[in-house]
């Protein structure tokens, strides 16, 4: 019984927040935080400036969160269809247990983009990330055009995705 109270409690919190903060356009002078972190696959340091022209998507996401999960295979997808024109997704775990647990998933759901393991401090430098998953759109000069809190139709990111590449 608690437990079905809890998770209802939690699902309302989060479309709360969801239809609170909506789908929102960042301001064009926000430029996308400089990171360092590892990959989760190689261990080895990527850092942002190895996609600097690129249009890039970056989400944070967690192995253990039900919508970032389900929004995964639509990021393989759209990562396939639109990394020959300049495109790319960066995937920033922040789980907890370690890079063993999120390379299994990224084996798993064949997961073809970067995956890094994220720490506070990228978090915190993409204006602190309240739920997950969220994602910034991010344009080929460096400046995030949009941010997604929680699950973004497919759809909508191809639009977004589209509109920016041009």
């Amino acid at each position: 019984m608690f437990s079905i109270f809890r998770s209802t409690t939690i699902l309302l919190l989060f479309v709360g927040l969801l239809l609170f903060t909506g789908f929102s356009t960042a301001s064009a002078a926000v430029v996308m935080p400089q990171f360092s972190l590892p990959s989760v696959t190689d261990g080895k340091i990527v850092n942002s400036d190895d996609f600097k022209g690129k249009v890039i998507l970056v989400t944070f996401f967690a192995t253990w969160c039900p919508p970032c999960r389900q929004e995964i295979p639509h990021l393989v997808e759209l990562y396939n269809e639109y990394k020959s024109k300049g495109f790319t997704v960066i995937g920033l775990s922040v789980d907890e247990g370690g890079a063993s647990v999120v390379a299994k998933l990224v084996q798993h759901e064949k997961i073809t983009y970067p995956v890094l393991m994220a720490d506070r401090a990228t978090a915190r430098s993409f204006g602190g990330i309240v739920g997950i998953p969220t994602s910034f759109l991010v344009n080929r000069k460096g400046h995030v055009v949009k941010k997604y809190p929680g699950f973004v139709p497919r759809s909508l990111l191809v639009r977004d995705i589209e509109a920016v590449l041009e």
